[in-house]
């Protein structure tokens, strides 16, 4: 028996029903499997594809000729799935930036402060690093009990000894 001819839609298992989604569905024997409803005809046959491998199908009734085993018909799915959320996500912010100009720029005045501050941060540290590094590296810097700093350093703290209160 020659092979079913595809759909309107171009793929193997897929619909367009008239509320603009995709339909895919796959045949088992009498059972009929509803595989769902998808935003694109390339994501529904990527479905049908990997029900199709589950179902041990030839690779000859299926939509897409590059995969070659059950996971990555799988992970392929998966993977387009996650680039469809994130293209809908793309789409969705530049509708919000386009509406919200005064958010938009609230949110950048934000970001640019929060760099500013992390700027500085870094800069102190890197000026810490540098001293503790130029005090390792030159062992004279040390303190001792003849240096006038560390009698200022003693007298400043809060630490008593019991001669000091004599």
């Amino acid at each position: 028996m020659p092979p079913r001819p595809r759909s309107s839609s171009g793929y193997r298992g897929v619909r367009l029903r008239s509320s603009g989604v995709y339909y895919a569905e796959i045949r088992s024997g009498d059972t009929r499997l509803v595989l769902g409803t998808f935003d694109n005809a390339h994501e529904a046959a990527r479905a049908y594809d990997t029900a199709a491998w589950h179902l041990g199908r030839p690779r000859s009734q299926m939509n897409f000729f590059d995969t070659r085993t059950r996971q990555q018909a799988h992970d392929l799915r998966k993977r387009e799935r996650r680039l469809h959320i994130a293209e809908a996500d793309e789409h969705t912010m530049a509708v919000w930036r386009e509406r919200s100009p005064l958010d938009v720029a609230a949110e950048n005045e934000f970001w640019a402060q929060r760099r500013a501050e992390r700027a500085v941060r870094r800069a102190d540290k890197r000026a810490r690093k540098e001293l503790a590094e130029a005090q390792l590296d030159n062992p004279a810097s040390t303190w001792d009990s003849e240096d006038p700093r560390w009698l200022d350093a003693f007298t400043s703290s809060d630490y008593t000894t019991e001669e000091d209160e004599e």
